[in-house]
């Protein structure tokens, strides 16, 4: 215990008169000290009251000091909120022992850093505050304060505390959160479940003081019916329920009050309006607008709509509780009918889904009925209705079908056969003749719909169907399935005629009435890449009348050999190197029923870049010395100088032709007038026609193993031994050409 005495005086907290609390103030007040036995009691030094103020004033609560470490804290101090005095209002004072004598003086602090809502009077210790205090921003306050010598400005004794706490006052009504404010409630909701509103409800007063208990109620609802309450759900939550049924024809819309109020002194409240609004279901049965109906069809023809059914019904259009499902209760059990309803005008659509022959006009009684898809309830007595049995039965309705006989087709015994022939056959022989009845007419007539090689024909009377041609399998009328498609109508004679079709299918056996062929007539010998070429062979007639076949070449023949004689090809093979040209190779063709052919094959001999595609005959180049240059450059100036003078005298000129055995001739024409000046350059022949000879001349070299084609020098023909055009010739350079035209023109003069 300290060796100090702490005295706190208090004044009530609660004045009845505040006019007569601020006319005596401090100067009424009277100080009353009671001295204590022992040097560590407390001591109570209490402030007069006035007359009025003692009536109203709160009251002091002696405590205990607390001790805390070094620090002393002294009882709590209750001060009421929101007080109607004048201020600054002295709510206590503070005493020391330790102050008599000194000449002191008192200082506070508030821990919670609201500077100037506080003040001690330094001389005497009295306790100010300054304005109203909201409990409900803070309800409570510690104050620190020190008793310091003005001597030494020294601390008298130990820091002290005193705790300020607030005390509530009813101020606060209570408040609604987390509300909506509208909402749909279906026609058909149970009694007892919770509508979609709830709500939160709050009181900023104290917790658990009379203050902030809340009563919350439904103060007031239009229509009155069904009774709607508000039940709390958990902790602040609520939510609203109702007892009854909702009845949608009778109200739409429901205007709840709730009033929440607390049980402080005056109690306070606060209210607010909730909006259902409701939600039709359905509650009523859609009617039939007529008691029957007839309707009017022809029998075998699909129709999507031979009569409409029309229906009331008082709930809301659009809804699943209005929407009409029609049904059939009895005549359609064969499914011959169906019946749908229109999306917008909610009508039923009856027509006929299956195709039925009548033999006679017939009546067709059917029976329908009509529900919504949407589980009917009924608000009855202010009780949900939802059993079926308590339920107003679905509405039906009677119609009559007249179904009217029509003109029915013939009817084939069988609408598709199949029959075996061979190919080849002889016309004239009846192929099928098909069984037809028909109900409503024994006149029938038979027509030809479908012979696409013009091959049958079918007698009218009776549709035997008889070949008037022979019957090719090969033929491109006939599948890959060697069927011959015919289609033969059978009309009646009623009005109009009405026709079925029936299809014969002739399955065509092969014959062996096709030889083999040659796939190419020309093949192509490549003689710088092989020395051998395959030939393909086709057959058209099938297995066992094709192939594989046996090779071989004709008797007379024997420059070419085959590498082998059976098989889907023949390989023709030369092994010696033969001269470039054309060649025609005689075969023997036979396939697996000995049945044989002779083919000729074109085999055209030359070079290739790519295998089977000829090139032009190049000759290899040759390199020659500058003497033999010079020995063949003069030999040819020779030679064309005679050749030019003969040309001049004699009008001659000279044709190139190449036939297809490979000979080169010069042809002579223009023989008369002759001996006419010659005005043109002199010619020569080449593999590539007639040319000048300032054009450019092109040596030739011969090969003994190759055969060039012969040269005709007038009537006169060269063979491939003497002379070879196709030779490979050097080209002489620009300056020997030059010089060769200048001996050239030196001639004609």
């Amino acid at each position: 215990m300290p060796a100090s005495i702490v005295g706190l005086a208090s004044l009530n907290t609660k004045p009845a008169s505040y006019t007569s609390c601020v006319q005596n103030g401090q100067d009424s007040a009277r100080l009353k000290m009671r001295s204590l036995s022992l040097l560590l009691l407390v001591a109570l030094a209490s402030l007069g009251e006035s007359e009025e103020g003692s009536k109203h004033h709160g009251q002091v609560k002696w405590e205990s000091l607390i001790r805390s470490k070094r620090r002393w804290v002294l009882s709590t101090v209750e001060l009421q909120e929101e007080m109607d005095v004048k201020y600054p209002y002295n709510i206590t004072r503070l005493h020391n022992i330790k102050i008599v004598g000194k000449d002191h003086r008192f200082s506070i602090m508030v821990e919670s850093g609201e500077n100037g809502l506080f003040s001690i009077d330094e001389t005497t210790g009295d306790l100010f505050v300054h304005r109203r205090i909201d409990r409900e921003k803070k309800p409570f306050y510690r104050i620190m304060f020190d008793v310091v010598d003005k001597a030494d400005n020294m601390n008298i004794d130990k820091e002290l505390f005193l705790d300020v706490e607030i005390l509530d006052i009813n101020d606060n009504a209570p408040k609604f959160n987390k509300l909506v404010k509208k909402a749909n409630v279906k026609e058909n909701i149970k009694s007892g479940e919770y509508l979609p509103i709830s709500m939160e409800i709050t009181d900023e007063d104290q917790e658990d003081t009379i203050n902030s208990t809340v009563v919350v109620s439904v103060a007031k609802q239009t229509p009155a019916v069904p009774r709607i309450g508000i039940k709390n759900v958990i902790g602040k939550t609520y939510q609203l329920t109702f007892e009854g049924c909702f009845d949608y024809d009778k109200a739409k819309q429901y205007l709840v009050v709730i009033l929440a109020s607390d049980k402080g002194k005056p109690a306070l409240s606060s209210s607010t309006t909730i909006t259902l609004n409701v939600i039709d279901t359905n509650s009523h049965q859609p009617k039939f607008k007529k008691t029957q109906y007839q309707a009017e069809a022809m029998e075998m023809t699909l129709s999507k709509e031979i009569l409409r059914v029309a229906v009331d019904d008082m709930d809301s259009p659009g809804t699943p509780g209005w929407k009409a499902e029609y049904y059939f209760i009895s005549g359609n059990e064969d499914g011959m009918y169906n019946i749908t309803t229109d999306p917008i005008t909610n009508e039923g659509i009856i027509g006929i889904a299956k195709a039925k022959n009548f033999d006679i006009t017939s009546l067709v009684k059917l029976q329908i009925g009509v529900k919504n898809p949407e589980t009917m309830s009924l608000c009855k007595d202010g009780k949900l209705i939802t059993d079926s049995s308590q339920l107003p039965p679905p509405d039906s309705v009677n119609i009559a079908v007249r179904m009217n006989d029509t003109n029915d087709p013939p009817e084939f015994e069988k609408y598709t056969d199949s029959v075996q022939q061979k190919e080849e056959s002889e016309p004239g022989k009846s192929l099928y003749t098909p069984k037809v009845h028909d109900v409503d007419s024994s006149n029938i007539r038979f027509e030809l719909i479908e012979d696409p090689a013009n091959w049958v024909t079918v007698d009218k009377k009776t549709g035997q169907i008889t070949t008037i041609e022979k019957m090719d399998r090969e033929s491109p009328f006939v599948d890959e399935n060697n069927i011959y498609r015919i289609v033969v109508a059978a009309i009646d004679d009623g009005a109009p005629p009405a026709t079925s079709t029936f299809t014969l299918k002739v399955h065509l056996r092969d014959i062996n009435d096709n030889i083999p062929t040659l796939v190419n007539k020309t093949v192509v010998l490549c003689r710088n890449l092989a020395d051998k070429v395959s030939v393909p062979v086709k057959d058209a007639d099938a297995d066992p009348f094709s192939g594989p076949f046996m090779f071989s070449l004709a008797k007379e023949y024997n420059e070419w050999e085959l590498e082998s004689t059976y098989g889907e090809q023949v390989v023709l093979v030369r092994w010696e190197k033969i001269p470039y040209g054309n060649y025609s190779v005689p075969l023997v063709i036979q396939d697996k029923q000995n049945h044989a052919t002779k083919e000729t094959l074109r085999v055209e001999v030359c070079d290739c870049r790519k295998s089977g595609v000829c090139s032009e005959h190049e000759p290899p180049s040759i390199v020659l010395g500058g003497a033999a240059i010079g020995l063949i450059v003069a030999g040819l100036l020779a030679f064309l100088l005679l050749l030019a003078i003969v040309v001049c005298n004699r009008g001659w000129q000279f044709t190139y032709v190449d036939n297809e055995e490979g000979h080169q001739t010069l042809v002579k024409y223009n023989e008369e007038g002759g001996g006419s000046d010659c005005k043109t350059e002199p010619m020569i022949v080449t593999s590539g026609g007639l040319r000048s000879v300032t054009d450019g001349i092109k040596i030739s070299y011969m090969q003994n193993t190759e055969a060039a084609p012969g040269i005709l020098y007038g009537m006169r023909t060269y063979s491939p031994e003497i002379y070879n055009m196709n030779s490979n010739m050097n080209i002489m350079d620009l300056q020997q050409q030059r010089a060769l035209r200048s001996t050239m023109r030196a001639s004609r003069l």
